[in-house]
């Protein structure tokens, strides 16, 4: 293998680029990027950079004087993948192709919209996002927030700290439930209503009104939230679209191997595009995380490179973690909706804690709030859920 191709040029495409390079590649690196920016660091879009508190030159990812010695083409999104006879194709938008011996899917994933299209309605993914949004916020007074996963809670502990005022609408019966559970959900929100954000749970929005910008938030329940700026933060779809045709299997993002491999050789994926099967599971999953996208291309390059002979090991489990009014908090693990979850240390109603989330007597996750030298220590107790 002589040339690699490494479709999506963020977190995920750079770390592969890295990860080639010392596993001793020394071929072309063609980076295929749909902006036109270098890789820059997402976490910091709802919180630093969103504040004004962090310059755009501040979220660059790679180092200074890092050179990985690749090919860069950004500001063009790569089309499709052709098969050839002797490697692949990747047409791009302004009409060019890439040719390489073999290809890394880093495309990550696409913000979900809501399907109003009103001025003063976001999404927040990449720094153009964050940029439009920042805008915004500038001249509002009232925020609403649609869905309370990690984005939404940091976009509206953000814009609180900025003195707007602050709704967050979920559809569940609690912030967070799905990634940690009602119980520690309902804590979560808590931390939310401390600092005055209203937490609106167990209702769908109806719709959105205002006469071409959004004046305000109509619910299911028949209450409307008067809004100068709303925020989508109902999740991200994998950037999937492209690969049409290609012999790729696709299904919640591209379907991968333990180790990133795909259904066509000589193609591996990572990062949030990324459905990892994962044994200890017994199913593919997606992991859509900033340690996800810096860790698991180092395994899908080996893949890549050795073949598919190459034994991936044991993955380590999702982790992420978020700044929300100056607190940490910090999760790793797959919980499940009948795991025990006990409190460890710490006290849940002072927003400093940790808990733990078992099964079987197995420990499967760990939420830590204000405690990261105790998460740390716990973090290393996780057993797959195959385990034993």
């Amino acid at each position: 293998m002589r040339s690699v191709a490494v479709v999506g040029a963020s977190l995920a495409g750079l770390s592969a680029a890295r990860a080639l390079r010392a596993q001793g590649f020394d071929g072309r690196i063609t980076m295929i990027g749909a902006e036109s920016h270098r890789p820059y660091d997402r976490p910091p879009l709802s919180k630093e950079f969103l504040a004004g508190h962090l310059a755009e030159a501040g979220l660059a990812l790679e180092a200074d004087g890092e050179d990985l010695a690749a090919e860069w083409r950004l500001g063009a999104a790569a089309t499709s993948l052709e098969r050839r006879s002797d490697g692949f194709a990747v047409p791009l938008t302004d009409g060019t192709s890439v040719e390489a011996d073999g290809v890394v899917i880093a495309t990550g994933a696409v913000a979900r919209e809501l399907p109003w299209r009103l001025g003063g309605v976001h999404t927040l993914r990449t720094v153009d996002d964050a940029r439009a949004l920042r805008d915004d916020l500038a001249g509002a007074r009232r925020l609403v927030v649609i869905g309370a996963g990690f984005i939404g809670a940091e976009v509206a502990a953000t814009a609180r700290t900025l003195g707007l005022d602050v709704v967050i609408v979920e559809v569940a019966p609690a912030p967070f439930a799905r990634a940690l559970g009602p119980r520690m959900g309902a804590v979560l929100a808590g931390l939310h209503e401390d600092h005055g954000v209203r937490v609106v749970c167990g209702v769908a929005v109806r719709a959105l009104t205002g006469d071409g910008r959004v004046d305000g938030v109509l619910l299911e329940d028949g209450r409307r939230l008067p809004a100068d700026v709303v925020l989508a933060g109902i999740g991200a779809r994998p950037a999937v679209e492209w690969l049409e045709g290609a012999g790729v299997d696709v299904g919640d993002g591209v379907l991968c191997d333990a180790g990133g491999g795909t259904s066509v050789p000589g193609v591996v994926a990572a990062g949030d595009c990324a459905s990892w099967f994962d044994p200890g599971l017994g199913r593919h999953h997606r992991v859509e995380h900033w340690t996800g996208a810096a860790q698991r291309p180092a395994t899908a390059v080996s893949t890549l490179l050795s073949g598919g002979t190459a034994a991936p090991g044991q993955a380590a489990p999702p982790y992420l973690w978020s700044d929300q009014y100056g607190r940490r908090v910090q999760f790793a693990g797959h919980a499940g909706p009948g795991d025990e979850v006990t409190v460890e240390e710490g006290d849940p109603d002072a927003r400093s804690f940790l808990a733990v989330y078992r099964r079987d007597g197995r420990t499967t996750a760990v939420l830590g709030v204000d405690q990261v030298r105790l998460f740390t220590r716990w973090r290393r107790r996780i057993e797959p859920v195959g385990a034993r």
